[in-house]
């Protein structure tokens, strides 16, 4: 039965480029040009990282390793505000200039139904998507009354317990969903911990954790996710959210500084109203605000018994957006358009002694934008036509003596998919994207004072084209995509600069990907992905001569083997990368060897309302390091040269209970 599921399923993805599919409770929006990780909140309970998750799930998607929580991710060689994260439509942008708290780090797996990852520039909906876009969403209510507890632990100390509780009826839904989680530091496969990393490193004595800090905890981790859903008539729906995050006291071994806490806020408004008359099919008017409170210090550190004493950068960003879309049907095909605006607000201050202010590490500046779209879409027999268009008008302004900025750009782009048959397709995308810089990149400035911030920088722009197919022949499926992109003012870091330490440069990344499954059995089946890039500067920055792009981590592979046999599961997945030799050495990037790793998952269900789940990663305990050392991130130099890498954990087991009425 499992494989006929599993084949109705691609069949019917092939057949409509952007349909809604429900099959067996799990709602599938997938296109050649998207990739969807289903059922985040029941798979993914490892723990709450959702980084970590996606890394596994989605081969184009890599980890950036910077704690054992709220850690970063890389989409095709992209991070940082090359990609947009959206988390029920909404936007969150972190406080820490040194991203600490990146997006994907305020909401946690245990509260997220799926995420649909999008590559390249083929959103024109949502502000500054130059290269991805990543569109998590969390549970929503169900009606009658349902909802479940989950107690997780693993090892080094991981404790994390979770309970979400959903009911209404046709007219009125609610959901609540809260969970805590702790864990001590991990070790690598070597057995080293925080510490032990930054001694083996050679750390210099200061960054080093004081005597009385060694062993404490690496984080500690609160969430809440409420949610209520109107059904105010047939035609019109009222939905409202808020997302609350707590985290306290996360370490971060490599960097100067710890988190204090991470404090943010998401609220979000929908209002649907369909069937308004010939002018409009469907009428969404959505309103989001999110606010970060984000105070890193080096309290835990050596550095805090000198002469400064603990030094504390406070920082805060908030964004508030309010986007409205009508949708109507002009020649059988779609037609959607709107306007899109947004204010974001970041600003951060120096504190010595960690009270006596000393300046503004980003002075209060505020990003408003102001947008129009458009999208089209239509069938044209065998061909799947859609393209879009977006014109941002944006104005940058700081409260610090730097100059103000202003931005106006065009962008569209025209995707094309042929179905040439019911079980193949290809597919081609062309388009142009724009972003404009961050305050970060703009205006930062040290401790000491140095303005790292470029304050004339250009907007960046992505033209880029993206080819494949995708076929299904009998039990075997297969999606292979290729890009190539070119990059005009891409924002770079200068590591030789002694101020203004970003730039304008012009570059091309260009990759393929190849994934698909293998249904051997009604019980057994194997899925795998492959993802290969390469990224160049067109010409080597002053004073360097490697022209070799930072971030684009080598050859990976994703394997997953999966058997289901009545109420047991089992799933073994391999994670391996080639070695990472085609680094930006000049720009504080090293070469990494290659790793191939290992984790296992077993669930077994006990009749309807109860399952358990054990758990394995990193079977035999391997010391690798999956993120490199690009000096856009400020990180500890081990003895006074090289940036210290942060390796993985090591062997990690773990297990989950899980209660559901």
């Amino acid at each position: 039965m499992k494989r006929s599921v599993y084949l109705s399923l691609m069949c019917a993805t092939l057949l409509g480029a952007n349909e809604t599919i429900q099959l067996e409770n799990i709602n599938v929006e997938e296109s050649v040009n998207t990739k969807i990780v289903k059922n985040v909140s029941s798979e993914e309970i490892k723990s709450a990282d959702l980084a970590e998750a996606l890394s596994k799930n989605v081969p184009s998607i890599s980890l950036i390793r910077r704690s054992g929580i709220a850690n970063d991710i890389l989409l095709r060689g992209q991070k940082r505000d090359n990609i947009n994260v959206l988390i029920d439509g909404a936007k969150i942008y972190g406080g820490c200039p040194n991203r600490m708290d990146p997006p994907t780090s305020h909401v946690l797996s245990n509260n997220v139904e799926s995420v649909v990852v999008s590559e390249g520039p083929f959103d024109v909906e949502s502000f500054g998507t130059l290269s991805g876009v990543v569109n998590i969403k969390t549970k929503a209510p169900k009606e009658g009354l349902n909802g479940e507890i989950n107690l997780n632990a693993g090892s080094y100390g991981y404790k994390k317990g979770s309970a979400t509780i959903s009911g209404g009826n046709k007219f009125v839904k609610a959901l609540l969903s809260v969970s805590k989680e702790q864990s001590d530091q991990y070790e690598d496969g070597d057995g080293d911990d925080f510490y032990a990393q930054q001694v083996k490193n050679s750390a210099p004595a200061m960054n080093r954790y004081k005597t009385a800090n060694i062993g404490m905890d690496a984080y500690e981790k609160k969430t809440l996710l409420s949610k209520l859903y109107f059904n105010l008539t047939d035609d019109q729906d009222l939905k409202l959210s808020y997302t609350a995050n707590r985290s306290d006291n996360v370490l971060y071994p490599n960097t100067p500084m710890d988190a204090l806490r991470d404090d943010s806020d998401i609220y979000t408004l929908g209002y649907t109203v369909r069937d308004l008359g010939e002018l409009s099919k469907e009428l969404n008017v959505d309103y989001y605000y999110s606010k970060v409170e984000h105070p890193m210090s080096t309290l835990y550190r050596n550095a805090s018994s000198g002469p400064m004493g603990e030094v504390i950068n406070d920082m805060e960003s908030k964004i508030s957006g309010l986007k409205i879309k009508n949708s109507m049907n002009i020649s059988e095909g779609t037609l959607s358009y709107g306007i899109d605006t947004s204010k974001r607000s970041w600003e951060g201050q120096y504190y010595r002694f960690s009270t006596t202010y000393m300046r503004d590490s980003i002075s209060p500046t505020d990003t408003k934008n102001k947008a129009l779209f458009a999208k089209y879409e239509n069938n044209y027999d065998k061909l799947n036509i859609n393209a879009g268009v977006r014109y941002d008008d944006t104005s940058i302004d700081t409260d610090s003596a730097l100059q103000d900025n202003d931005y106006n750009s065009f962008s569209g782009n025209v995707f094309a998919t042929y179905n040439a048959d019911e079980n193949t397709k290809f597919f081609t995308g062309l388009g142009k994207s724009v972003r404009v810089p961050d305050a970060r990149e703009l205006y930062n400035v040290t401790s000491a004072g140095a303005v790292i911030g470029t304050p004339d920088l250009k907007e960046t722009k992505n033209y880029e084209l993206d080819l494949g197919f995708q076929k299904v022949m009998g039990n075997f499926t297969v999606k292979t995509k290729a890009f190539y992109s070119m990059l005009n003012d891409y924002i770079y870091y200068n590591k030789n600069s002694a101020t203004n330490k970003f730039e304008n440069i012009d570059a091309t990344i260009y990759g393929i990907d190849i994934s698909g499954a293998y249904y051997a059995t009604d019980a057994f089946d194997v899925g795998y992905g492959l993802t290969y890039q390469r990224g160049q500067k067109d010409k080597a920055l002053a004073g360097q001569t490697d022209k070799d792009m930072a971030d684009i981590v080598p050859l990976k592979v994703n394997i997953s083997l999966n058997y289901q046999y009545e109420a047991s599961k089992f799933s073994a997945d391999v994670v391996a990368a080639k070695s990472w030799d085609n680094i930006d050495s000049d720009n504080g990037e090293q070469k990494l060897p290659g790793y191939a790793v290992l984790n296992l998952k077993y669930n077994q269900e006990f009749g309807k309302m109860f399952d358990v789940t054990l758990g394995m990663d990193n079977v035999f305990d391997k010391t690798y390091a999956v993120s490199n050392t690009y000096s856009d991130l400020t990180l500890i130099s081990a003895g006074g040269t090289d940036p210290i890498l942060l390796n993985e954990p090591g062997r990690y087991a773990y297990v989950n209970l899980r209660f559901k009425f």
